[in-house]
């Protein structure tokens, strides 16, 4: 029997699925900081696959575990978005700064 160790997040339905398999897989529910710190290095890996697949699934995948983020520390990113669009702009013009003369 071959084992693979991955020590990662997962989505929730992931152990089901395996056992649904045939496989067995151990796992265990993270207490909030090790949850966010996961969450973190989840973000990571799912940019990355959005880098190496551009894709509105991996776009998806990202989104999620934004939401997840957002959610376990009580963020208002709706109200921060507005704000700093307000002060700062959003995207949409497309600007690419290239230099700035002092």
């Amino acid at each position: 029997m071959t084992v693979k160790k991955y020590n990662k997040l997962v989505r929730d339905k992931i152990p089901s699925i395996i056992e649904a398999n045939g496989k067995y897989c151990k796992f265990y529910v993270a207490k909030k900081s090790d949850y966010i710190r996961k969450l973190k290095e989840k973000l990571l890996e799912e940019i990355q696959e959005f880098f190496e697949n551009p894709c509105v699934e991996e776009l998806a995948d990202v989104q999620e575990v934004i939401n997840a983020l957002t959610y376990v520390n009580g963020w208002d990113v709706p109200s921060a978005r507005f704000k700093k669009n307000r002060l700062r702009g959003a995207f949409g013009r497309r600007y690419i700064l290239e230099e700035v003369h002092e």
